[in-house]
């Protein structure tokens, strides 16, 4: 009598929960400019979404903690006089965000820890060099202040947003670019575009190094993304207009890794990777489910795990770094829904018993400290993020502030540059401030850690003494 023998993973019961309707965020007006975007972007202290704004583009950013209904005239970050496409948080600053528009540029701005009370107009570095509107912006995995954008001018530009200027200016797509998505160490990233291929780039060679052409047969837009093994994972359409994925090793694009069919819709597969777990969340716009997979070593390579389904469709989705999810509750994923009018949280958690630090689920993930400057990447050198503990709950370290630095003042163009001398005309008293909620802050995140682990060795000295452990 022959056995079904079940595969062994710790990720196959992980299911998804939306929290309670008073922790998600309400009355926001998310943007419905027709830009396959995820329109939202979140960190572990700020949600930032793309939101409708008259005579202009405009974003809305509320620190985590702000949830409920949104006030109407909650301050906006305004500065684009056209749509916003895009928006990204810096990895390796909590408080740094980018963002590009229909207005042919891309500017970065420092948002305050504590919430808006007036409108940021100012950004830090406005970032001009296409001539048609910016639709991508990403920021280097591991190297200090390196931000790659590409617009529908079929450009894409890298920058050193620390002096403002352009480093890297490739050419080498003939029409427009659907997505980016750089490797684990930023030696390389791939692309999809119009023109149906799959390209590998190396920026520094400022050349194309590998392509695939149609790995999906169908013509609706493609996205691809670069995993911790340095395969790539898509999803496009067939000819039949069906939704499918792939997975593709890089130095052989003759035959995929791995080619599945999921489903007939419209929506493009926006993927979100998780590196530490090795697993892809699907979401496809204007679907009203997230769907799941386990990436292996073992065949068929791609493993189906689970669906989470609501009743509201999604306009776009925002996906949470490792370091901000809830290891208390054996939380391993959070994602940020976006809906018509409000955003909710959904928590992805793998059933556990045990109420300690689950050490395989939780393995050193990638901190906020960058592992080399603009200058080293660019001279060649390649690092892996440097890596931190989740254990105990991640800490975040003290912000630094974004130093721009213009080689020379009298380059700069008076009627487009902006200067940064609204952000250093800060009175005393507003510094002073400012430090001290930080280091309030700081104290409240050591008090917590603290309490915590005190509860944990109290627990286990109980256990000791009753003769349990």
């Amino acid at each position: 009598m022959s056995r079904s023998i079940v595969r062994q993973s710790k990720f196959r019961h992980v299911f998804g929960q939306t929290v309670k309707a008073e922790q998600g965020y309400d009355d926001i007006r998310v943007s419905k400019v027709t830009w396959d975007s995820s329109f939202c972007a979140v960190n572990p202290k700020f949600l930032a979404v793309i939101v409708e704004s008259s005579g202009g583009g405009a974003f809305l950013v509320l620190p985590l903690s702000k949830s409920g209904r949104v006030d109407k005239n909650y301050p906006l970050v305004i500065g684009h006089s056209g749509p916003v496409l895009d928006i990204d948080w810096c990895p390796h600053d909590d408080n740094i965000l980018a963002s590009c528009s229909e207005d042919c540029t891309a500017m970065v701005w420092q948002i305050p820890d504590r919430s808006l009370t007036s409108p940021i107009s100012d950004p830090i570095v406005i970032l001009e060099g296409h001539s048609k509107r910016v639709g991508i912006v990403t920021w280097h995995p591991t190297a200090r202040n390196i931000l790659l954008t590409a617009g529908s001018d079929n450009l894409i530009i890298i920058w050193n947003v620390g002096t403002g200027e352009p480093l890297i200016t490739m050419e080498d797509h003939p029409d427009l670019i659907y997505s980016i998505s750089w490797n684990r160490n930023g030696s390389l990233f791939c692309t999809t575009c119009k023109d149906r291929r799959l390209r590998v780039c190396d920026p520094r060679k400022r050349e194309v190094v590998a392509e695939r052409l149609a790995p999906h047969e169908g013509i609706r837009p493609m996205r691809a993304i670069f995993t911790r093994d340095g395969n790539i994972f898509t999803t496009g359409f067939t000819r039949m207009s069906q939704r499918e994925l792939g997975l593709w090793d890089p130095t052989n694009f003759e035959e995929p890794i791995a080619l599945l069919e999921l489903d007939t819709s419209n929506g493009v597969l926006l993927p979100y990777y998780d590196a530490d777990a090795n697993m892809v969340y699907l979401c496809g716009k204007g679907d009203s489910s997230i769907r799941y997979f386990e990436i292996t070593d073992e065949p068929p390579y791609v493993h189906y795990l689970s669906t989470f389904s609501s009743k509201e469709p999604q306009r776009g989705m925002g996906f949470m770094p490792k370091r901000g999810v809830d290891v208390s509750k054996c939380e391993i994923a959070r994602l940020f829904k976006l809906l018509d009018k409000k955003c909710e949280p959904i928590t992805m958690t793998v059933p556990r018993k045990s109420d300690l630090f689950q050490d395989d689920l939780y393995p050193d993930t990638a901190g906020p400290e960058p592992a080399m400057e603009a200058e080293e990447w660019l001279n060649g050198r390649d690092e892996d993020p440097i890596l931190v503990s989740m254990r105990g709950g991640y800490v975040a370290p003290k912000n630094r502030e974004l130093k721009v630095a213009k080689k020379n003042v009298l380059d700069s163009r008076p009627t487009t540059r902006r200067s940064m001398s609204a952000l250093e005309t800060n009175s005393l008293q507003a510094e002073l401030h400012e430090r001290l909620l930080e280091e309030i802050q700081d104290l409240k995140a050591t008090v917590l850690s603290q309490e915590k682990r005190i509860c944990d060795l109290e627990n286990k000295l109980s256990q000791y003494t009753n003769g349990t452990a």
